[in-house]
């Protein structure tokens, strides 16, 4: 049985979790799809999965069910990109390719002379696809991002889901992946509707963050009409309540952490109480980076820290002594600092809204509404270079153009006042 993408030819230079997802629902429906892997590390999302690897998240089993599921339908090659000759190959099965997806960092795409101002040079047809974790400008267009940092911590998504006092509901691996994933395969297909009309390609790109916004867009449209976050004005439940919960969680909290093998994907309080989420989920390649990044050099080689076994069996002192170190500065000292580690900090609705990263990608837009002048709403996630959203009626009035659709349609006056008097229109 054919499928309705077979001859689609698609290059995924991506790895972990939200764009390979995005190519393999473009490989469900028989797309031919490269998965690209560095040939000395390969796809990371490969070591994720308990049993694999230092993973540590789900069931444990020789089976990896995790980058199965994610990568199925695909066919995967290595490739250096970092080489002249790797780059090389890379231009030239662009020639010949549809769909060219990534979720490399900005910088990484421009070292690796893969960005979409080149490729479309190479191939004027090529729809190039990105997913990045903040967007693609701002001061933090280069920080290295996960759904859970991204998409879950900092867009408010975690906050607008826990009780004021309480700590925010555990999270699962590629929730935000998946759903940027979705919409990322529905940009691409928007892409190639507009390519058979004009014949050329064009870029997408969805970014995390704002997809957090999208999915938690009720409360979000809320505070940019109304400027008030509806969980600050809430009366706070008396201390004495939050303190006894609190007491009750802390020990089933502990009895659980003893489970978590990774203490550098893990949360810890700054000396402002802003919970800062790290998600390292290749440790050992960030350990020197962050050791350093501490302040505590001396932890590299020390032998009881310095692999992931270790790490995972001296956990309780090693986060003891994250603990201590995140308490001696505030979210704003830790936040420069912290620019070249997975984290995000742990933000309200207002402070995601108010997020500059938010306001340099355009993730808001403004219109005219007919009885409130100029309003502001979230804007469409889904960014196309050449044919953006846009932003045209506000929502209808009950029944505001049953005429007006109906006259399109070929009925007449004379029918619209039958249909009335029937009442088959209101």
């Amino acid at each position: 049985m054919s499928g309705v993408l077979d001859g689609i030819k698609v290059i995924d230079c991506s790895q972990v979790a939200a764009m390979p997802m995005a190519a393999r629902h473009l490989a469900d429906f028989g797309a031919d799809v490269i998965h690209v892997e560095n040939p000395a590390a390969g796809d990371s999302w490969r070591f994720y999965q308990a049993g694999q690897g230092p993973g540590n998240n789900g069931v444990t089993s020789d089976f990896n069910y995790n980058f199965e599921n994610f990568n199925r339908n695909k066919r995967s090659m290595t490739l250096n990109l970092a080489s002249e000759e790797g780059q090389k190959i890379m231009h030239n099965m662009v020639k010949q390719a549809d769909i060219f997806l990534t979720n490399m960092r900005p910088f990484e795409i421009e070292n690796f002379k893969i960005g979409y101002e080149v490729l479309r040079k190479i191939n004027p047809r090529i729809i190039y696809a990105s997913v990045t974790g903040y967007g693609k400008k701002g001061p933090d267009r280069d920080v290295p991002a996960y759904d859970i940092t991204a998409y879950w911590t900092r867009s408010g998504f975690s906050y607008m889901l826990s009780q004021r006092g309480l700590p925010a509901p555990g999270f699962r691996a590629a929730m935000g992946d998946n759903v940027a994933a979705l919409a990322l395969a529905y940009g691409v297909m928007m892409a190639m509707y507009q390519r058979e009309k004009t014949g050329i390609g064009q870029e997408i790109d969805v970014s995390l963050l704002h997809m957090g916004l999208y999915q938690i867009s009720f409360d979000v449209a809320g505070f940019l009409i109304t400027g008030h976050d509806y969980k600050e004005e809430r009366e706070q439940a008396p201390q004495e309540l939050v303190d006894g919960v609190l007491d009750a969680m802390l020990p089933v909290m502990a009895f659980y952490r003893k489970d978590m093998l990774n203490p550098l994907a893990a949360g810890y309080l700054s000396k402002d109480g802003m919970r800062i989420l790290l998600m390292m989920l290749t440790p050992d390649r960030y350990w020197p980076k962050f050791c350093r990044t501490l302040g505590v050099p001396e932890l590299i080689d020390n032998p009881k820290f310095n692999t992931f076994d270790a790490r995972a069996q001296n956990r309780d002192e090693l986060m003891a002594i994250f603990d201590k170190i995140f308490r001696t500065k505030t979210w704003d000292e830790w936040k420069p600092i912290l620019a070249d580690i997975p984290h995000a900090p742990a933000t309200t609705l207002r402070e995601a809204i108010t997020d500059p990263q938010a306001e340099a990608n355009n993730f808001f837009c403004e219109y005219e509404h007919p009885t409130r002048g100029k309003i502001k709403m979230l804007a469409n996630p889904i960014n196309m270079s050449k044919n953006p959203a846009t932003y045209r009626l506000a929502a209808p009035e009950f029944g505001q153009h049953t005429e007006e659709v109906l006259l399109e349609y070929g009925y007449t006056w004379d029918d619209i006042i039958k249909f009335k008097e029937n009442r088959v229109i209101a």
